[in-house]
């Protein structure tokens, strides 16, 4: 007959967190830098190249890069880098301790890049506009609709950002309000 296996450690200390704590096996930082960073390389070379904003030698324009579309590449840079450096309750593990099972609307962000590319590509280096409305219509009706639709899709990611950051874990005081931890759910004056 084999010995019965050795019994569990009883004291908490001896084996580390334990699954059923979430705030002690996950890290309660807010912000994640490294992928932050990573999102803005991806989106600026995403967008950059192909739109030949920055130039390569596997893309052109027929029309010269507009001066808004430096700005308005840098914005979607820098909002995309923000939505995806702030990590979501769920990342944090502290989604079902908090209460906050509201989806993360990657949709918005996703939206928002795609409408940004749409706004600042050449109007008649893009084939489904050319296919659409031809080349009179890529100058004269797709070029002015542009700079409304850079303003969408900047609008479209403040908001993804705004509300990733309403959703942000609050660990560690992260949320206090008046110099007292804020209490979730509970009304704000």
């Amino acid at each position: 007959m084999s010995a019965p296996p050795p019994a569990a450690p009883t004291d908490p200390d001896s084996t580390g967190p334990t699954p059923s704590d979430p705030s002690e096996t996950t890290d309660p930082a807010v912000f994640a830098p490294v992928r932050s960073a990573v999102a803005a390389v991806g989106t600026l070379l995403l967008i950059g190249i192909p739109t030949d904003i920055l130039p390569n030698p596997l893309f052109g324009r027929e029309i010269p890069v507009r001066w808004w579309e430096y700005p308005v590449l840098a914005a979607t840079v820098l909002l995309t880098a923000a939505w995806f450096g702030i990590r979501s309750a769920r990342e944090a593990g502290t989604a079902s301790r908090v209460g906050s099972d509201r989806p993360e609307r990657p949709a918005l962000v996703t939206v928002g890049v795609f409408t940004a590319w749409f706004a600042v590509a050449c109007p008649v280096c893009n084939k489904i506009v050319l296919l659409l409305l031809g080349t009179t219509g890529a100058l004269g009706v797709w070029a002015p609709l542009q700079p409304w639709l850079a303003a969408l899709s900047l609008a479209l990611l403040t908001g993804a950002v705004v509300y990733r950051w309403r959703a942000r874990p609050c660990g560690d005081g992260a949320c206090a309000v008046g110099g007292r931890p804020a209490i979730v759910g509970a009304p704000t004056r």
